[in-house]
């Protein structure tokens, strides 16, 4: 059943509305463009405002090995014209390479998890159409626009963090990396660290819409699967397929804004121009166009933009554009395991970037760079990179944040750590904890 209106409304409270009526549900997933917040979206090919999922009417949930589970899955809703949403988390790099993760996980999200919802709204050029397998969609419709009891975003809970790394640790890790460019056995890393902490009374779905109005990007998403949440902020594609058409936008080079509106060219400016930002950028671009070569159709993998530099609300990020045309007859489980993980969060080489991740990092990274996203009726998806994220175990009252960056033969490890903490930001003001005292914390 599908219900189409044009609607008079307000996107920042459609957000509110829509985290409501996701409440009553063990699943649900709210992909937020952020289109209301900052001007024009910076980066190409985003369809809606928002769309949501909520309720469910099956699920696929697997480990590293499962992703042929996953396309037979897909195949048949696929047949019946359903929508699918879900993630993959970095681990599934386990099955598709010769790795392994042995490090400490956190929170123990499963590795991948889909589900096909009930209902389905979403917001695309002041229409909002709500699709729904057991209600009537005008009704469902009013319900969850109109609701009076919606969200605040002054709550906080009580947070206290129990893993945090610190300074020292971190810097010893950045040379250890260096010392393997320095032999020839990775050109770059990104190498990331976590913060754990238990929150009680903790509210999700409060804390994103904090982390909207701090820091409202475009690949941003609300997860809620089980007691197990995600509140994401992520400005980067990953990947999205129209038609026969995929593209992938990685982000390779981060810099603050600026003061006021000169210094704020500056540093755009700088960032441009920066030889180790374009460096690292570049790799991950020639990177990229090696995983799709594994799926193009010959001569079709192309450079739409290099080095673009786009402004967001916390800061500008170089983000670069890859596109191919696609072989005929190749399905989501076959990109997945060419493309996979995103280059953007591993380095290059892929694999031996990827074992010496393992080394160095002192955690599983689970879903935090991996990707969560949507596969439409047609079979067209778009899905994001897992960065500037909180997640959430309700059951353990876990609350896990981490931020990383790229290393470079040209890297300064204190610079590399002060990039970290521009990331970690936002989280940390979305969870009510000043700065200050974090980086006292990390000091212990």
């Amino acid at each position: 059943m599908l219900s189409t209106v044009t609607a008079d409304y307000n996107l920042e409270n459609s957000r509110k509305c829509i985290l409501k009526f996701l409440e009553d549900f063990s699943h649900g997933l709210l992909f937020d463009s952020n289109s209301s917040s900052a001007g024009p979206i910076p980066v190409t090919g985003i369809k809606y405002d928002f769309l949501a999922a909520a309720g469910i009417v099956d699920e696929f949930i697997g480990d590293a090995n499962s992703l042929d589970g996953l396309q037979e899955f897909l195949d048949v809703h696929r047949s019946n014209a359903n929508w699918v949403f879900g993630y993959i988390s970095y681990d599934v790099k386990n099955g598709i390479e010769n790795l392994h993760s042995g490090n400490r996980d956190h929170l123990n999200f499963p590795e991948i998890h889909f589900f096909v919802p009930q209902h389905v709204l979403l917001s695309q050029n002041g229409k909002v159409q709500v699709f729904s397998k057991s209600d009537d969609p005008e009704k469902l419709k009013s319900a969850v626009f109109q609701n009076t009891q919606k969200l605040t975003s002054n709550e906080f809970s009580e947070l206290q963090f129990s893993h945090v790394v610190n300074r020292e640790s971190y810097l010893k890790n950045v040379d250890v990396i260096l010392s393997h460019i320095q032999r020839g056995d990775i050109y770059e890393m990104n190498y990331c660290h976590q913060f754990v902490g238990t929150g009680r009374n903790f509210k999700p779905a409060n804390a994103f819409i904090r982390l909207m109005e701090i820091s409202p990007n475009p690949f941003s998403a609300f997860l809620k699967l089980n007691k197990r949440y995600l509140m994401c902020a992520s400005p980067e594609r990953f990947i999205s397929k129209s038609e026969n058409t995929i593209i992938s936008q990685p982000i390779k080079g981060t810099s603050a804004r600026g003061t006021d509106s000169h210094s704020d060219e500056v540093m755009k400016h700088q960032l441009h121009f920066n030889s180790k930002e374009r460096s690292e950028n570049v790799m991950i671009v020639d990177l990229v166009r090696n995983d799709f070569s594994k799926i193009a159709c010959r001569g079709s993998v192309k450079v739409d933009e290099l080095f673009g530099v786009y402004t967001f609300k916390r800061s500008h990020q170089m983000i670069s554009t890859i596109r191919c045309e696609l072989k005929p007859h190749t399905n989501f489980n076959t990109i997945i395991k060419s493309v996979f993980p995103m280059g953007s969060m591993t380095g290059a080489p892929k694999i031996s970037a990827m074992k010496i991740i393992e080394q160095v990092e002192d955690f599983k990274r689970g879903l935090f760079s991996g990707s969560v996203g949507y596969i439409d009726p047609s079979g067209n998806f778009d899905f994001n990179v897992v960065i500037r994220s909180i997640l959430y175990d309700e059951h353990s009252q876990t609350v896990a944040i981490a931020a990383g960056g790229a290393i470079t033969a040209e890297s300064k490890p204190s610079q590399e750590y002060e990039e970290t903490l521009l990331k970690l930001g936002p989280q940390l003001q979305a969870l009510g904890v000043n700065m200050d005292h974090f980086l006292c914390l990390e000091k212990r």
